[in-house]
This record gives C-alpha cells, sequence and structure tokens, in this order.
C-alpha cells in the first residue's frame, strides 16, 4: 500500500524561509530511516506559494492564478511517498517526523488495481503500467 504523508504549510514555511542546518540534520536523519526500511518511494519540499500557480477548470475552459494564496492552512509544503503494509504502520512513520509544530497529513494512494470496476476490460490499467514502465526506465537512465 501507498500512502502519501503531507506536510501542510505554515505561515513559516510561506515566507520561504529555509530550514537551520540543525533541521535538515533531524529531516535527513528521518529520511535514512525511511531508507533503511525500504519504504521511501519520493519525498520533497515545495516552495511556497508565492512561487506558484493555480490552474482552475471550468466548462468553458481553464483559468491561471498566480500565488500567493491566502489559505496556508490549505497548502502543501511538501511530501512523502511512502510503501508499507497498512495504514497504521504509515500513520507510525508519520508520528516520527521530526518537527516541533506543524501537521502531517496521511492519505492512502491509489492504486490500478483500485479502478477494476470502472476498467472491466483492463485496458486503462494496462496503459497505465505501460506509462509506469516507461517512467521507471527514464529514472534508471
Amino acid at each position: 500500500m501507498r500512502f502519501m504523508m503531507i506536510v501542510k504549510a505554515s505561515n513559516e514555511s510561506e515566507t520561504g524561509r529555509l530550514p537551520s542546518s540543525e533541521e535538515l540534520g533531524e529531516m535527513g536523519k528521518y529520511n535514512e530511516e525511511l531508507v533503511k526500511a525500504g519504504i521511501l518511494l519520493a519525498g520533497e519540499g515545495l516552495y511556497p506559494s508565492s512561487k506558484g500557480s493555480r490552474v482552475t477548470f471550468s466548462a468553458t475552459g481553464s483559468t491561471v492564478t498566480d500565488g500567493p494564496f491566502a489559505e496556508t492552512k490549505e497548502l502543501v509544503a511538501g511530501f512523502w511517498i511512502i510503501e508499507v503494509k497498512s495504514r497504521e504502520e504509515a500513520i507510525a512513520w508519520a508520528r516520527r517526523v521530526p518537527f516541533k509544530d506543524g501537521q502531517v497529513e496521511v492519505r492512502q494512494v491509489y492504486s490500478a488495481e483500485d479502478f477494476a470496476p470502472s476498467d472491466p476490460t483492463g485496458e486503462h490499467r494496462a496503459k497505465e503500467e505501460e506509462l509506469r514502465a516507461q517512467v521507471e526506465a527514464k529514472a534508471k537512465a
């Protein structure tokens, strides 16, 4: 089972302040634990919303709005994607994040098999697997 651990933005993260050397060290140790456990698939921090844009879709097309965005509590500041055996294990890892303050949301990532009822022939799942193989091959190159 794959889970995304979403780091919620804060007023501080939205200023663009980079982590201190101590904070980087603590996060590096945590990331090393995830790697040693063999569960880390990806993990990154994000620039503040002032450097981002939102694309909003409607029946008449799309609109682009540049940041910053007002609702800090609704923003994402970073993430990890982990592969574990259960939701409980994902939560246990999230509880170990070395934050003194903040919030991490844990959400399960869909797998191709979850869409089987909407794809009875398997055509869409086969195409998805083909695309994933291409991405993995590119990452190894």
